[in-house]
């Protein structure tokens, strides 16, 4: 069961002007179930995206690059789910074209204005007969669905939708941002959202919205972690289509753009949060905060080996407070010059270490009380400088290893 998350209501995710959805179902991998997402977008739309730092990436990610390098004005965005279309050499770039192609065929548009995404098994080839049948209706279908139905249909082992909408008032006019995500494994940093998409009728340039979708990323999901695993389709972007009466955004210092960046940021960390709290087989959502680092980048490398340690995740599962695994992370995170003697652990209100030992007022029973709950903040106090980070993670159980073992029966 995912932890303190519910799925989203239809009429709370809000229609985007300039963004038409649609849904169909091909079979990719199961019957009767959508597998097939299309978006539609008004000419003249900003399409920005950040994807996998994997090496192996995605063949659909290749294509998204390059696409959005050309500069031709995106206006569709498909996805499919069931197959990833990773690892799949030279027929899988092949089959990502051909799925743009043949969509822009049907959408008389230019195959370069088409943005693929796949998610699913990786390494096997996609099934492109499938697929092709199910691109006509998907595209003579635009404008049928809604966000509730658009979540729905990237899910692969999600066990429920994620989404979620935003109102800001900029010049006195209203501007909307709707957001799904899909993602519940293979869930780490550099990116970490396996596929998310942020519509907004925002006027904002494509320079402004690289820049406002980069800092989002930053805050959010790449500030998450699941199980370590970088995947090879991880995916975020985000499109203005300008159909909002109020004034354009035209820089991220701006009154406006930092406005604008605020909301875009907040319903960002939303998603990447409801993916952590749909992680595969999750019990627990886990905050950790590190503080007093001498820069960012050495609070970031104790906040994930915290988030990734096997033996602090099973440790959370199991509500013992064998808390030793969490210093032991900190001192293996790989800050050479680190004094131990400096450390202060928090799990929530419970001081359990202070100056790198135990502290002489712990108690077993209050970390125990602290663990047994289903949102913990671990906060960890390096004492060495000014900088800080926050990074979402879970706990690992028994499910996890049992989704994965069976994830392609």
């Amino acid at each position: 069961m995912p932890v303190n998350l519910s799925a989203p209501i239809a009429s709370k995710l809000l229609a985007v002007p300039g963004v038409e959805l649609a849904v169909a179902q091909a079979g990719i991998r199961k019957a009767n179930r959508h597998d097939l997402l299309l978006l539609w977008l008004a000419p003249g739309s900003s399409v920005a995206g950040v994807f996998t730092r994997n090496r192996f990436c995605a063949a659909p990610v290749t294509v998204c690059r390059e696409h959005l390098r050309n500069g031709s004005g995106i206006r569709a965005l498909v996805v499919n789910t069931g197959n990833a279309n990773a690892g799949t050499g030279a027929l899988g770039l092949a089959n990502a074209r051909a799925t743009c192609a043949s969509l822009a065929l049907q959408l008389g548009i230019g195959a370069e204005q088409v943005l693929p995404f796949s998610t699913g098994v990786i390494m096997e080839q996609l099934p492109m007969e499938r697929l092709l049948k199910g691109l006509p209706d998907v595209a003579a279908s635009r404008g049928s669905a809604n966000w509730l139905d658009a979540a729905t249909a990237i899910m692969t082992t999600d066990t429920l939708p994620k989404a979620a909408s935003r109102v800001v008032s900029i010049g006195g006019e209203s501007v909307t941002l709707t957001g799904i995500a899909k993602g519940a494994g293979m869930i780490r940093p550099n990116m970490a959202t396996m596929l998310g998409f942020i519509a907004t009728d925002a006027r904002v340039s494509q320079h402004v919205l690289d820049a406002l979708l980069g800092r989002a990323t930053d805050a959010s999901f790449n500030a998450i972690t699941v199980d370590g695993d970088t995947s090879t389709n991880d995916s975020f972007v985000a499109i203005a289509t300008g159909q909002s009466r109020a004034p354009a955004i035209t820089g991220i210092n701006t009154p406006d753009g930092k406005l604008f960046a605020r909301a875009l940021t907040d319903l960002s960390i939303e998603l990447a949060q409801a993916i952590v709290r749909d992680g595969e087989g999750a019990t627990k959502f886990i905050t950790v905060r590190v503080e007093g680092g001498a820069t960012v980048e050495e609070c970031r490398k104790v906040a994930y080996a915290i988030g990734h340690s096997p033996l602090v995740k099973t440790a959370f599962f199991a509500s013992d407070p064998n808390l030793g695994r969490i210093l032991a992370a900190v001192g293996y995170a790989g800050i050479d010059d680190l004094d131990q003697a400096g450390i202060d652990l928090y799990l929530d209100d419970v001081l359990v270490a202070k100056n790198g030992g135990r502290d002489a007022d712990y108690r077993e029973e209050d970390g125990q009380r602290v663990m047994r709950q289903a949102e913990i903040t671990v906060r960890v106090l390096l004492n060495r400088g000014a900088a800080s980070t926050t990074l979402w993670t879970c706990d690992f159980s028994q499910e996890y290893v049992s989704i994965n073992a069976a994830y392609r029966s």
